[in-house]
């Protein structure tokens, strides 16, 4: 552990002199990363799997487990991790007064269990930060919504002084829109757009994000996503398809008439070193995502080898992080803050607005 430690402590020195970003870059254009991927423990179970978002359908489950004993289950033999988000919004909108309770219920339970997870990073790691972007694909919904303004007013009555910011870009862009903070804008300078990889537990995407030409924000011109949680695939399929999506996306950029910046940002869970390798929290990704001998960016690059007249270039960094600077123009008159994204697990990140620039 000590030795991992003044390892990481030399990488971050080592990149701190280097003359752009490097993967997994704690020194990034706009901010500091200060942490991420942090995994506090409590009774011998990780903190933040108390607010992952399968706790929030345990807990549906739960509460009709105990419909069922007094009557009719309102969601009948659906099972209830397949709820989707939006059968959800619409039954507490317009379903039966049985099946609302049992949704209101869940949301009452997960923002306790979102509010006190907060709570422990706030005394723990976080004693500093005034604002938490909130994401994933959980904050998408109305009841995601809900949960995360419930959990705001109780970490007020808790007197806990952190300001809850759900991102407002659509979960889906947002681990993409974030690779566009990564690398300073006179790297992109020039070019009309950039492609993006948000690699996650169920979902993969691969986005070509159009730049801003002076002032403004990167948005999503295209998106390409394929669910691999529904099938069985391998690591190596996995990075196959991006590759694939990666050829797409460039394709349809020539035919928009766009400039492709030769550089590929990309999001992906674990934590990532200075060379490019992945350690720790990658279990919810199919295969070995941290041998020695597996280095995602050289597949990449060896799969799309040019963009345009220029030689590939790509940066890995943790998906928390990256999606946490999509919020960075919401975070301008923060000092500390940081991100929380609740999907199959719940990622986190710290940030320093850098005032040096």
């Amino acid at each position: 552990m000590v030795a991992e430690s003044a390892l990481r402590e030399h990488e971050d020195e080592l990149a701190a002199r280097l003359p752009l970003p490097g993967h997994g870059a704690a020194l990034l254009p706009q901010v500091v990363v200060e942490g991420y991927n942090t995994e506090l423990r409590r009774q011998g179970r990780y903190v933040g799997d108390e607010a992952a978002k399968r706790v929030f359908f345990d807990r549906i489950e739960t509460w009709r487990t105990t419909l069922r004993k007094t009557g009719e289950d309102p969601f009948g033999d659906t099972p209830s991790e397949e709820l989707t988000k939006k059968m959800l919004d619409r039954t507490l909108k317009q379903g039966s007064s049985a099946a609302a309770g049992v949704i209101q219920s869940a949301i009452e339970d997960f923002a306790r269990a979102l509010f006190d997870v907060i709570r422990v990073f706030h005394a723990r790691a976080w004693n500093a930060v005034s604002h938490i972007a909130v994401g994933g694909g959980f904050r998408a919904s109305r009841v995601g919504e809900l949960a995360i303004g419930r959990a705001q007013l109780l970490l007020q009555d808790y007197g806990i002084d952190v300001v809850l910011h759900p991102i407002r870009h659509d979960p889906d862009e947002a681990g993409l829109i974030g690779s566009a903070y990564l690398m300073p804008s006179w790297v992109l300078a020039g070019f009309d757009a950039m492609l993006a990889i948000d690699i996650g537990g169920t979902n993969v995407r691969a986005g070509l994000l159009r730049l801003p030409r002076r002032e403004g924000e990167p948005r999503v011109a295209k998106m390409l996503l394929w669910r691999h949680g529904d099938e069985t695939p391998t690591r190596e399929s996995v990075v196959e398809e991006l590759i694939a999506m990666l050829r797409k996306l460039v394709a349809y950029a020539a035919r928009q008439k766009l400039r492709v910046a030769p550089f590929i940002g990309v999001g992906c869970p674990g934590r990532v070193r200075l060379d490019g390798r992945i350690e720790q929290g990658t279990g919810n990704l199919p295969g070995n995502w941290q041998a020695r001998r597996f280095h995602l960016p050289t597949l990449l690059v060896q799969g799309l080898p040019r963009v345009g007249d220029h030689a590939t270039c790509v940066m890995l960094h943790n998906d928390a992080v990256v999606q946490g600077l999509s919020a960075l123009p919401d975070m301008a008159d923060a000092t500390r803050w940081a991100v929380l994204t609740i999907g199959t697990g719940l990622g986190n990140a710290q940030f320093l607005n850098r005032t040096d620039e």
